[in-house]
């Protein structure tokens, strides 16, 4: 199945390693490793993580506070938010179908 990100969640992913990579060089681009390994997680897993709804669920990273929010769709799964854990929790609620 392939993983499609709303704009959104595109770009509080290139914040995030933006962020990271002022902070110390070289650790956005460990954050983005991570938030792929996240992907690829989900892919193998879709259906492993805790529900918010029917079809909306949360995987964390494991070295970053960010979790992948994320709905298993028909054709493809679509990742909602791209969520800093420790700042305004369910912030992305708007953008659930």
């Amino acid at each position: 199945m392939e993983i499609r990100l709303l704009d959104v969640a595109q770009q509080e992913l290139d914040e995030a390693v933006e962020y990271y990579n002022n902070k110390l060089a070289g650790l956005g681009d460990q954050f983005l490793l991570e938030a792929l390994a996240a992907f690829e997680r989900i892919i193998k897993f879709q259906r492993a993580w805790h529900p918010y709804t029917e079809n909306t669920r949360r995987c964390q990273t494991h070295r970053f506070p960010y979790g992948v929010i994320y709905q298993i769709l028909e054709s493809e799964i679509l990742i909602v938010a791209v969520a800093n854990l420790h700042k305004r929790p369910g912030y992305w609620l708007d953008r659930i179908r």
